[in-house]
Formats: C-alpha cells, sequence, structure tokens
C-alpha cells in the first residue's frame, strides 16, 4: 500500500512516516508544499532508517505529486492548511483513495490550550467538506505524541480512535494503524464523534506542560 504524508516534514508527518517504514512494508511517500523540503525530509527520514538496519526508500514531492496514486493519503496539516491542501490535491487523488485527518484547532491563552472548534463541526468535518465526493475521509491519529512517535527508540503502548462512516476506509486506517508496533485503534463511531477526539488534544498538552515526566503523554483505554 502506497501511503502519502502531506505535511510529511512536520512533527506528526514525521512520526508517522517512520514507524510505517520502520514496521512495515508500506511505501511511504512524503509530500509539501515545497517539494524541495519534502525530498530533504526523506532523505533525514532514510538515513535514520538505515543507521537501524532498514533499508527502504521514502520519496519526497510536491504534494499533489505525492497525493496522486496514494492509497492512503493523511493529510497531516496544520487545521488552518487543512482545507487548502485537500483543495490543492483533489484533482490527483483517485477514486478509491482514503484521507485521514489527524488535524486539531486549537488555541492558547493565559491557562494553556483549549479546543478551537471550527464552525463544520470538527477539523474532521472541514476535510470532508473540502474532499471530492467520492473520496472516504477518516479522522484518526489525533491525540499521538508526536515526540515520542519519531523515536524508535521509544516504546508506544498507546490507543489512536479511529472515526469514520465508510467502514471499509474505517478498516484500511485501522490496519494501518495497527501496523504500528505499540499503537492500537480503537473504533470510536462515525464522523460526528470527531470533535470530541479532537478536543482530548488540547487536554493532553496541558496535563503534559504541568506536570514532571509527561511530556510525551499519550492516551490508552483499559
Amino acid at each position: 500500500m502506497e501511503i502519502a504524508l502531506l505535511g510529511g516534514t512536520g512533527d506528526i508527518g514525521e512520526g508517522l512516516a517512520l514507524r510505517w517504514a520502520y514496521d512495515t512494508n508500506h511505501d511511504v511517500v512524503i509530500g509539501s508544499r515545497d517539494a524541495d523540503r519534502a525530498e530533504t525530509k526523506a532523505e533525514e527520514y532514510e538515513t535514520e532508517l538505515a543507521s537501524r538496519g532498514v533499508e527502504t526508500t521514502v520519496r519526497g514531492a510536491a504534494n499533489p505529486e505525492a497525493a496522486a496514486g496514494a492509497d492512503v493519503v493523511v493529510l497531516a496539516v496544520p487545521a488552518y492548511h487543512l482545507a487548502d491542501t485537500v483543495e490543492s490535491v483533489a484533482d490527483t487523488l483517485a477514486d478509491d483513495a482514503v484521507l485521514v485527518s489527524p488535524a486539531v484547532g486549537m488555541k492558547r491563552d493565559d491557562a494553556g490550550f483549549h479546543y478551537n472548534r471550527p464552525g463544520a463541526g470538527s477539523v474532521t468535518q472541514l476535510a470532508v467538506d473540502a474532499a471530492p465526493g467520492d473520496v472516504s475521509v477518516v479522522g484518526a491519529f489525533h491525540n499521538l505524541p508526536a515526540g515520542r512517535l519519531a523515536n524508535l527508540d521509544a516504546e508506544l503502548g498507546i490507543d489512536t480512535l479511529v472515526v469514520g462512516d465508510d467502514a471499509d476506509a474505517v478498516d484500511t486506517v485501522s490496519a494501518l494503524a495497527d501496523g504500528i508496533e505499540g499503537l492500537r485503534p480503537l473504533d470510536a463511531g462515525s464522523l460526528a464523534n470527531a470533535a470530541e477526539i479532537e478536543a482530548v488534544t488540547p487536554l493532553l498538552i496541558n496535563v503534559a506542560q504541568n506536570n514532571d515526566g509527561l511530556h510525551d503523554l499519550g492516551v490508552s483505554f483499559r
């Protein structure tokens, strides 16, 4: 399976790219608005993987080229760039491609981070609204600690909640998540539940910032 990570040069994109390239045999493509930046980061990821005995190819390209032909396209971009990113690649997406949104809208004040719920109801719904009508959208990977994810020496032992209205698309994304060692996907229902999941992220950041030793805090349901 080919996975394109648009915004794959950022924190969450880096972590997912490294984990999928390290733990699975899926093809990983890094996307960016700047093709040169994508290619440079892809080379960095290859070097990191090679240092651990994993010889694999990670490609880098501009977002539209990265998304073209990909089976799964992860929108690893800030919430305020999400709709524009989807629209920039819409013409290149395969009809059976699955879009995955891990983005969370947040704002910060003196008290800490807070969920910035968009008028659409959730950031995941923004992706649905921007996507071509025949492309399925799944929400996943919202609450992952980016630093821990990108550190291949770190054990995860955490869960990711998956939401979607297309059962086959949910199964596809859940299988991809399950391929990452120590990451357990849990079905959280339909896309209508995305806001509740997204709102957990600022809570985790606030807890991590106010308690020693919890800077890479994740969620595990028991």
